[in-house]
């Protein structure tokens, strides 16, 4: 049998896989499986940075390669999110835009091992992420200049009327549709990830399967076959965790240009 003519069913099986499923409760107001998961990815992350301070503490001078890492990715975010995009008001936004990168980071590790379902997996998780740094930049614009201010601002000065008030609703509609695309973007990325994974783990699975069964030549072919597909999903597995960085990476990033824009008004 054609190892290929499973792979409709165990398809079907991978994205009902993907599905929230209530662990405690439903899908609504209980535990799902993409909560609870985003749960540990969130001890994992308060684990290392408890473990970094600890280590830090010890000397001035870093020791390990934990210690040195983790002050390396501290040090990027700094100064390649920070330092290089909002200047000298970098200080006052660098614990929250930290806070996100770490997040993400955390829960695209924890989506790469196998049965996991991270909270970046999910639209729900994204969008709450988004509205995070939506509202973020939206209240340091209305700190700087106030709330009409801020309403006024999304008009550029210079433009008469009635074109002032057509751009004042496009920037308007533009600026919620950053809300949108920073939820979609990441879990878009993130849910393509899991699924490409997931469908080679399965072609793995499907084709070492007759050479458990038994030892003839079409297994041993099929075997063959195999190591092709684990050896590409090994790879997958490596890209996808590069791929999370770098979605990390670019909301991260992304956040700190709307606030950069909020603040240069």
């Amino acid at each position: 049998m054609n190892p290929l003519d499973k792979l409709s069913g165990e398809m079907d099986e991978l994205l009902e896989g993907f599905m929230s499923h209530a662990i405690v409760g439903d899908t609504t107001v209980g535990l799902t499986n993409y909560i609870f998961w985003m749960c540990v990815a969130l001890a994992l992350l308060l684990a290392c940075v408890l473990m970094f301070k600890k280590r830090q503490a010890r000397g001035l001078v870093p020791q390990g390669i934990f210690v040195n890492g983790m002050e390396y990715v501290v040090e990027f975010v700094r100064d390649d999110m920070c330092k290089s995009i909002l200047g000298d008001t970098w200080k006052r936004h660098f614990p929250f835009l930290a806070a996100i990168f770490f997040f993400i980071v955390c829960n695209s590790i924890v989506g790469v091992i196998p049965g996991c379902h991270p909270g970046t997996g999910t639209i729900g998780v994204t969008a709450a992420l988004a509205f995070c740094s939506f509202t973020y930049f939206i209240v340091v614009g209305c700190k700087r200049m106030g709330i009409l201010g801020y309403i006024k601002s999304l008009a550029p000065k210079g433009v008469s009327f009635p074109m002032n008030v057509l751009v004042w609703a496009i920037e308007l509609v533009s600026t919620f549709l950053r809300l949108i695309t920073l939820a979609v973007r990441l879990f878009c990325n993130m849910f393509a990830g899991h699924v490409v994974m997931g469908t080679f783990a399965i072609l793995a699975s499907l084709f070492v399967e007759p050479l458990l069964q038994g030892f003839s030549a079409a297994a041993l072919g099929q075997a063959g076959a195999s190591v092709f597909w684990v050896v590409l999903l090994i790879i997958i597995y490596l890209v996808e965790i590069l791929v999370g960085i770098i979605q990390a990476y670019v909301f991260t990033l992304l956040s700190a240009v709307y606030i950069q824009l909020v603040e240069s008004e």
